[in-house]
């Protein structure tokens, strides 16, 4: 007795049960592998940014601070005590009337204030000049330097708010 061999036709033809199992639990695996991968690049991705944003405030204050020192910045525009500090972040933003310069020019420091990549807000701690460094309030009279406010604790294990 001869048994004949049927050809397959296209509606035998696909994947069988056990295939799809297969292939799904690969696929779990690793999506399960890559997940915990993209949790830290995206956190790694928000630090730089958070960086970047410090770095470009604190520059902005210091610019600040060497035109006042400069006598580059009117008087009026230098509030008594502030230790030629900017009064908040505003004003690196708003500007300040340039010394001698009749046509009404202002020195501006900041294009805007940055948003914080951690909290998503423009809302920055603030440190003035006459605050204690360890101080968790801000004294109100000026801006001498500027931290997050999220509480966090980043990939090398210091926290967000001592960068």
């Amino acid at each position: 007795m001869r048994h004949r061999f049927r050809a397959r036709t296209a509606a035998d033809r696909g994947y069988t049960f056990v295939e799809l199992l297969v292939v799904t639990s690969i696929l779990l695996i690793l999506a399960s592998a890559a997940m915990p991968l993209a949790k830290v690049t995206a956190t790694r991705q928000r630090e730089v940014e958070l960086r970047r944003a410090l770095r470009e405030m604190r520059t902005a204050i210091d610019r600040f601070k060497d035109a006042a020192d400069l006598q580059q910045i009117g008087p009026l525009e230098i509030k008594a005590g502030s230790e030629g500090y900017p009064a908040d972040l505003d004003t690196l933003v708003e500007g300040v009337a340039a010394n001698n310069d009749a046509t009404g020019r202002k020195l501006k420091f900041l294009r805007r204030i940055p948003i914080d990549p951690m909290t998503r807000k423009t809302e920055w701690g603030l440190r003035s000049y006459q605050d204690d460094p360890t101080a968790t309030r801000w004294g109100g009279q000026n801006v001498f330097d500027v931290y997050t406010t999220f509480e966090g604790t980043a990939l090398d294990g210091s926290k967000y708010r001592d960068w």
